[in-house]
């Protein structure tokens, strides 16, 4: 890797050190249900502090459209982020006011403080270059050195990524060094068979990754709402399931690329079909080729692959040496359509080549059902910006700390 790493910082003894994590944690009445990301900015945070710097946090929540939000503080995740290093941790007010200023200007060697949602400003995710630049020197005034450590950031040109690391000394946490090596062994170098799950809602969010994939896999699995626009392309009724009419014949497009290829692109045979989108719906299991034929009709709706499926999909990934996942297979949030998404994950978990569960709603649904971290090779924290890279994209947060 071509990148600049905490090395190059030099000594960090009394330096403020910025560190741009992504605590974009789920919240339930303000109660963080998933603190995998808070976790994974661990590593960096210590060291700095093992370092003898005095960390200042910048992280987001959520989209506050700009302004203060109180459902959007990021006081949930400062209070766990000082359980989890057993130490004070201060949250300021404000992102760059006279509290960050204050908060700052207090700081012993080891202090951490934890600036407040810098979405809660409208330049951080501005369109405008000048005002980006403007925010990002607003916040370099408050430090002396800049990490970037929010993988699930990097994909996307905003002050606290971009514009900062040319504002100040930069250099990747831990963290970002992880997930590339990660994606580079999943990009240039995966064992096989090489196996890919996809899932999640959209057919359209994949088309990138689908596409660039297609050459470099040996097996794309497809389950979630995604896989309806699938199954329309191969003729069959969906009933009302999420379906992207606009993009059929891509889906066509890419099951003869795959055939003429020699990949597998394996759907599910069976589908759990249910009368509504509800946790207590009715629901039946139907071959794939027959969703209207249920007692619910053209009004059924397909929220999970079938068991069948989902013995077919654990086979193919215990076969493989590599398999990256992204996407559950089903609405795994409602017990009586998990079923997919967790055999999934238990297969996964049983594998014994090198696993990577692609963050976002994947990292969330293996936590939601029981799993830990390490039944894992790598939970990714960053979802959109593992798709991006592995579609080939350029990332600009990359970029700004020299990788190539």
């Amino acid at each position: 890797m071509t990148l600049r790493t905490l090395d190059s910082l030099g000594d960090l003894r009394g330096k403020k050190v910025l560190v741009r994590c992504d605590f974009n944690v789920p919240l339930a009445d303000s109660v963080i249900t998933d603190d995998g990301r808070i976790r994974a900015s661990l590593p960096t945070i210590s060291r700095l502090r093992e370092s003898g710097a005095k960390v200042i946090v910048l992280s987001h929540l959520g989209r506050p459209e700009g302004a203060p939000d109180e459902r959007f503080s990021l006081a949930p995740a400062a209070r766990r982020l000082g359980e989890l290093l057993d130490a004070k941790v201060v949250l300021a007010t404000d992102t760059v006011g006279p509290s960050a200023h204050e908060s700052v200007s207090q700081m012993s060697d080891g202090d951490v403080v934890v600036l407040e949602n810098v979405r809660f400003n409208s330049e951080e995710t501005s369109k405008d270059d000048g005002e980006r630049s403007s925010f990002a020197a607003q916040l370099a005034a408050l430090g002396d050195a800049y990490v970037s450590d929010g993988f699930g950031v990097v994909h996307r040109k905003q002050a606290s990524v971009i514009e900062l690391a040319k504002a100040l000394p930069s250099a990747a946490g831990l963290l970002i060094e992880t997930e590339l090596r990660v994606l580079e062994r999943l990009t240039s170098s995966p064992e096989r068979p090489y196996t890919v799950v996809l899932g999640g809602s959209k057919v359209s969010d994949k088309l990138g990754v689908i596409s660039h994939l297609l050459p470099r896999v040996d097996t794309i699995l497809i389950g979630g709402g995604m896989l309806y626009t699938f199954l329309a392309a191969q003729g069959f009724a969906v009933g009302s399931s999420l379906l992207e009419r606009d993009q059929i014949e891509t889906c066509r497009t890419y099951l003869e690329q795959a055939q003429r290829l020699g990949v597998a692109i394996v759907l599910p045979q069976d589908i759990v079909v249910a009368s509504g989108f509800s946790a207590d719906a009715e629901h039946v299991v139907v071959a794939a080729d027959s969703m209207e034929s249920t007692p619910f009709g053209a009004a059924g709706i397909g929220l999970d692959i079938g068991p069948a499926a989902a013995e077919i999909f654990a086979q193919h990934i215990a076969a493989s040496k590599t398999v990256f996942w992204n996407g559950p297979a089903g609405v795994f949030e409602m017990p009586a359509f998990a079923h997919g998404t967790r055999r999934i994950a238990s297969a996964l978990a049983d594998m014994s080549g090198f696993s990577v569960v692609g963050g976002g709603d994947s990292a969330a649904a293996v936590r939601a059902l029981g799993f830990a971290d390490s039944d894992f090779g790598h939970i990714a924290t960053g979802g959109g910006a593992s798709l991006e890279f592995l579609e080939g994209k350029t990332l600009p947060g990359l970029e700004v700390l020299g990788w190539q």
